[in-house]
């Protein structure tokens, strides 16, 4: 699950105590947008602020906007935001923070998104504007562990399947010993060493051993990498990105075929989508629509290379002649995939079918 989110912060009132409060805390904020009644229209002498939104109905301009940033700010009773939020609480992969705080500003309360959203972070920010006491009910936050969420989040790192997430913080709650498959060294030294048992198996293959055994279904987990792999579902999936995708095509290919493509290549080489790095071409093909198309289905930038830049890179596995006579380079899809991977290691060949070649690299730096 990738996390993208449009604006800041939005702060919310709804009585003139909480009004004044409101412009104290969006004062200290960078980039925040204040909401307050329609009836409440009025200013501090201090400061005139151009951030100021009216609603008539509060329930009804929340639902309108709740998405749109990345945290709300309610000054406000607890029982009030928790009515109105309720329908449009999706995931907490998705959900924006919501910071509840009441209008003498006693109490900043994280009550939506505590880790990946950041609700936890905000409400010690805003208790610390306010000198409220900060009021967080996360259980490993309370019992000072580290949170697996919000670590790999902060290590740029893909949660696939977030229902795990609390199989390993029960684990962690309850001092169980957890297999970590961290070979790229992205979590391995961050969690409790006394948690861990450090895990060598290459999943890429069968082991019957561990098959037999039963074991990994005896235990929690925590598998960090590219690779597909075979292993017990409740294992919480973390995925690098990593991988940088090089493709060429003939003109007018459509998106159904070169996705159909990639996606063959993938599962060829096991590798995971959610892993994708980058989409990278030539710049001729700036204008390719299904190349275009593609990138913004994957949810990944798009680079395009000059011939100059394409012809600077070395030891191609797969020059290709035709392809110099008639565009100038000899190769595409894998120059553009090692330069687009910061000069990385070409794990996938050029693969050719159809109308469509695909080469890819994995980052140097992992």
């Amino acid at each position: 699950m990738k996390y993208t989110k449009k604006q800041n912060l939005a702060v919310w009132a709804i009585t003139a105590q909480g009004v004044h409060l409101a412009f104290k805390i969006t004062a200290k904020l960078a980039d925040a947008d204040m909401y307050i009644p329609s009836g409440l229209k009025f200013q501090p002498n201090n400061k005139i602020y151009s951030s100021i939104l009216y609603f008539n109905v509060l329930s009804i301009r929340l639902s309108e906007v709740f998405n749109q940033y990345n945290g709300h700010i309610l000054i406000m009773s607890t029982g009030i935001v928790v009515r109105i939020i309720a329908p449009l609480i999706q995931h907490k992969t998705k959900d924006p923070a919501v910071v509840v705080i009441d209008e003498k500003g006693l109490h900043a309360i994280s009550l939506l998104s505590g880790h990946i959203g950041g609700a936890n972070e905000l409400a010690l920010k805003i208790a610390e504007i306010t000198a409220a006491e900060p009021v967080i009910t996360t259980a490993t936050d309370i019992n000072n562990i580290p949170a697996i969420d919000l670590l790999a989040i902060q290590k740029g790192l893909i949660i696939e399947n977030p229902e795990a997430i609390k199989n390993v913080s029960m684990a962690f709650l309850n001092k169980e010993k957890i297999i970590l498959h961290d070979p790229y060294q992205y979590l391995t030294g961050t969690l409790p060493a006394s948690n861990i048992i450090l895990n060598g198996v290459d999943y890429r293959i069968a082991d019957d051993t561990i098959r037999k055994n039963r074991i990994l279904d005896k235990i929690q987990g925590v598998f960090i990498d590219y690779i597909k792999a075979d292993i017990p579902t409740h294992f919480l999936k973390l995925r690098p990105a990593i991988l940088a995708i090089g493709m060429g095509c003939n003109r007018n290919t459509s998106m159904q075929e070169l996705k159909a493509f990639f996606l063959e290549v993938m599962d060829m080489f096991n590798l995971s989508a959610r892993s994708l790095l980058n989409l990278s071409t030539i710049d001729i093909k700036s204008d390719e629509k299904g190349l275009l198309d593609l990138a913004r289905i994957l949810e990944i930038p798009i680079k395009f290379y000059s011939r100059k830049q394409l012809e600077q890179v070395k030891n191609i596995e797969h020059p290709s002649f035709m392809v110099k006579k008639h565009i100038g380079v000899t190769s595409v899809c894998e120059a553009a995939a090692i330069l687009s991977a910061k000069n990385g290691k070409l794990i996938v060949p050029k693969q050719i079918k159809g109308n469509v070649t695909i080469a890819i690299a994995k980052i140097s730096s992992t």
